[in-house]
């Protein structure tokens, strides 16, 4: 069968400073059948818990107050706020993480979000007190329209909190493998502030985060309803200007260093393969796909990698295809380097697997500096 293949050239707009891809595969293409799932990390389900509880009580949310949440995944964090008796619905499009978050009791909607399905949803359910859209904002195609739709659903007050990861943070830890087919784009606050505005939306607040390597919350209400942008807003943005994110010649020096990693990471593998150790992968995320295509790792210098996810294991990986294989094979097998391609969990990861640690397995994590962690 044969394997389709994508270019993935990274653009910036001199314009609006917004970091994008050029080309776009068919939202059903990558997200109708997926295989991603936030229920298995225990950061993730930690993240959620404190992220639920930030919400209601910074809105005052009350029993029966509507949250929708945008590409609801399987329902993880949405049970969270269902854990405060609020009222909730899910708008995931992927149709078996859909059906895994309604067998779980979360009302799911099979849909790709839209203006249209953001009326839809109001007049049937009435306006949301909060709209929450994790780690999806950079998977619209249509931007815009996705942000017109979050302002359509909000009630007197209500606010519009996204997370994206962090343009920032992705130049200062060399995050490159997080640029993949699924992100669109790579959103700084100089480029929110526009985008925001262009759906009459004002940002409130933005908070850094710590997950996914570096991601911030973005707080935003009704134009009209708000004073503008916030102090700290402008603040970002500006600091961001210092720091020349808002410059081209900030993404040719980053163009060099990503090259350097991966002459690094290469020559770190080999010097270890030629002293007669052996390297497996632990984690079988997107961003590992990106890494090991671009560093031309194979199953000659990698023959499997482990997941915690049922839905990944026995699959191969694109391009690679390297095995994905249970977690508990690193256990069986005891590899002497596990290379960690999920290094944003890389501190759970290390912690979990403590047991191979103490038989002497060693770790490596690729970004932003290929580094050994001992046992």
């Amino acid at each position: 069968m044969s394997e389709a293949f994508f270019p993935l050239d990274v653009y910036f707009c001199e314009d609006c400073s917004l970091v994008q891809l050029l080309d776009v595969i068919a939202p059903q293409v990558l997200f109708r059948d997926y295989i991603y799932v936030t229920g298995t990390s225990t950061t993730m389900a930690d993240h959620n818990m404190a992220y639920a509880r930030d919400v209601v009580d910074r809105l005052g949310l009350q029993p029966g107050q509507l949250v929708v949440e945008i590409a609801s995944n399987d329902g993880s964090l949405l049970r969270c706020f269902a854990s405060h008796a609020v009222d909730t619905l899910g708008i995931e499009p992927a149709r078996n993480i859909a059906a895994m978050a309604r067998a779980a009791g979360t009302e799911t909607l099979e849909e790709f979000f839209s203006t249209r399905v953001a009326a839809e949803v109001r007049a049937a359910r009435g306006p949301a007190s909060a709209v929450v859209a994790n780690n999806v904002l950079a998977h619209a195609n249509e931007t815009r329209d996705f942000l017109l739709g979050c302002r359509e659903l909000l009630g007197p007050g209500g606010r519009v909190i996204v997370e994206v990861p962090y343009l920032g943070s992705l130049l200062d830890n060399l995050e490159y493998d997080t640029i993949y087919h699924e992100h669109l784009c790579y959103f700084s606050a100089s480029a929110l502030i526009r985008l925001y505005e262009s759906a009459d939306l004002a940002i409130e607040r933005i908070e850094q985060v710590p997950v996914h390597g570096g991601s911030i919350r973005i707080w935003a209400g009704r134009a009209e309803e708000l004073a503008g942008h916030g102090a700290q807003v402008l603040d970002l943005a500006r600091a961001e200007q210092r720091e020349h994110l808002t410059e081209f010649g900030r993404y040719r020096e980053f163009a060099r260093s990503v090259e350097e990693n991966r002459a690094a990471l290469r020559a770190l593998i080999a010097e270890t393969r030629a002293g007669g150790h052996t390297v497996a992968g632990y984690g079988a995320p997107a961003k590992g796909n990106t890494l090991l295509n671009y560093c031309g790792i194979g199953t000659d210098w990698l023959p499997y990698t482990v997941d915690k996810s049922p839905l990944k294991v026995g699959k191969l990986t694109p391009g690679m295809h390297i095995p994905v294989r249970p977690v508990q094979t690193l256990i069986e097998e005891q590899p002497d380097y596990v290379l960690i391609l999920a290094w944003n969990f890389a501190s759970e990861i290390i912690a979990q697997e403590d047991e191979y640690r103490s038989r002497g397995g060693r770790f490596i994590v690729p970004i932003p500096t290929p580094r050994v962690i001992d046992a």
